[in-house]
């Protein structure tokens, strides 16, 4: 069997189950362990597999929602950059709540397997944790977007009033001098909810974001605690958030990630 083909397949074995130990694959494949390992190297490089204690997680897209695989192609690499510089921000035994835009996924890949509790209202985001036995989630319930596979509405915002994290990570579809700005109004009270239930509010968006705005305001500038953007942002952009009181953390691409961006 070739290695294309023998990666594809275990990727497969590793996507049906969600989690899989090393044995069980070698077993499947009619390979070693070691083989497994080295395959296992180049699914970790792209991002569709995580390597944890006792086995392999699934981190790839998920099939269910394709309008979220769509968005989650775009700007890979500069949210690539960003989910590495934000979970830097993150600490191990932290309450986190994650929404479901794409560039949050990339750093819910980066922190399975940490010992964390997890809050979010993203089905995909929920899917990574599922296996985890580091991680204690929970999921918010409430009206199931299908574009994006988030929940919101009345119900959701309820259960958010009840809960309290150390730190709520936020996507978003505009930065402005006004604030920034998400393109689904019941989207943006759920976010609201998420906001009033956090220590900190950490907003991550990649650079094609700033200056730009979309239908709903979610808050004023100075509203969150931290940004985090990619190296794309212009002048005279940090200055103005700098100005507003928001600590800014300029994630920089490696040389695959600003490939990815221009692509």
């Amino acid at each position: 069997m070739l290695a294309e083909e023998r990666r594809s397949r275990l990727l497969e074995l590793v996507r049906q189950r969600g989690f899989a130990s090393l044995p069980d694959l070698a077993g499947q494949l009619g390979v070693s362990e070691s083989t497994v390992r080295r395959d296992l190297d180049a699914l970790e490089e792209n991002g569709s597999a995580k390597r944890t204690h006792g086995g392999v997680l699934y981190t790839g897209p998920s099939p269910k929602v394709p309008h979220f695989d769509d968005r989650q192609s775009a700007q890979w690499g500069r949210k690539r950059a960003i989910a590495r510089a934000a979970a830097q921000l993150i600490e191990d035994g932290d309450t986190v709540l994650l929404d479901g835009g794409s560039t949050t996924y990339e750093l819910a890949r980066l922190l399975v397997g940490r010992p964390l509790q997890v809050v979010t209202n993203s089905l995909p985001v929920a899917s990574l944790f599922t296996s985890s036995d580091r991680s204690d989630l929970v999921f918010v319930g409430g009206y199931v977007h299908a574009r994006t596979g988030v929940t919101l509405g009345p119900y959701a915002n309820a259960m958010l009033a009840e809960l309290n994290v150390r730190r709520a990570i936020l996507s978003v579809a505009g930065v402005n001098v006004r604030g920034y700005f998400n393109s689904n109004l019941l989207l943006v009270e759920t976010e609201r909810a998420m906001m009033r239930s956090a220590d900190e509010v950490v907003v991550v968006a990649d650079s094609s974001k700033v200056g730009r705005s979309s239908l709903a305001r979610l808050c004023p500038l100075g509203d969150v605690q931290k940004l985090v953007v990619d190296s794309g942002i212009a002048a005279p952009w940090p200055e103005r958030i700098a100005a507003a009181g928001v600590a800014l953390t300029i994630a920089e691409c490696d040389a695959d990630e600003q490939t990815a961006a221009r692509e």
